[in-house]
């Protein structure tokens, strides 16, 4: 069976359980128009760019999403 599961998902998923890294934070925003939030990290300004850099890695569930296994049945 294939996976949807990528290897920088994997990634992500290791920084924010390995206790590493304290750049993760809890970001208030919508998906497809529905109030949401999301795991964020975020990288401070650097030379290049001179703004905060906030990278989305997963969002929250929303009402209208409906999330199946790759057989289509109820997650």
């Amino acid at each position: 069976m294939s996976t949807n599961i990528r290897p920088d998902h994997v990634s992500a998923f290791e920084a924010l359980t390995s206790g590493d890294y304290r750049n993760f934070a809890l970001f208030s925003c919508f998906v497809n128009g529905a109030p949401a939030s999301a795991i964020v990290a975020v990288t401070p300004p650097t030379d290049e760019c001179g703004e905060y850099l906030i990278t989305p890695l997963f969002v929250s569930v929303t009402p209208d999403m409906a999330l199946t296994d790759h057989d289509g049945g109820a997650a």
